[in-house]
């Protein structure tokens, strides 16, 4: 089995945050999309970050994405993501993977075109599968 793992920072303000890495780290944003390139999005969340990508100190890859408000008021401050060439891989991982957590998103087909779902394990990790 062949996978990479990415750290996903879940951010108050992951412009700002990706910004002060950029500059403290000599990092370089590669990609960003926002909730609004998503038909059907709420306008209050339109200019929000989906998804970041961008390397610091090298080659050392982030994601980010702006964080919403869970039950109870908290907020998780980072997922990891596993990203697999294989979409049996990446099923049988996120199969594993609910058998000690929760779905918070199931692994599906995505508008991108990969596949793509997040189990939080039960130690308060969020797993995100995703098949590129």
């Amino acid at each position: 089995m062949k996978a990479q793992l990415t750290p996903y920072l879940l951010s108050e303000d992951a412009r700002t945050q990706a910004e002060t890495y950029k500059q403290a780290l000599g990092g370089e944003i590669h990609s960003v999309m926002t909730h609004g390139q998503i038909p059907g999005t709420p306008e209050a969340i339109k200019d929000k970050v989906m998804h970041m990508v961008m390397t610091v100190a090298g080659e050392n890859t982030l994601f980010l994405s702006d964080a919403f408000e869970q039950a109870g008021g908290r907020r998780n401050s980072i997922a990891l993501t596993l990203a697999f060439e294989s979409e049996t891989e990446a099923r049988q991982i996120f199969a594993n993977l609910v058998e000690i957590g929760e779905v918070k998103y199931p692994f599906d087909p995505q508008p991108w075109g990969g596949y793509y779902g997040e189990v939080a394990d039960k130690f308060g990790i969020t797993w995100q599968i995703v098949k590129q």
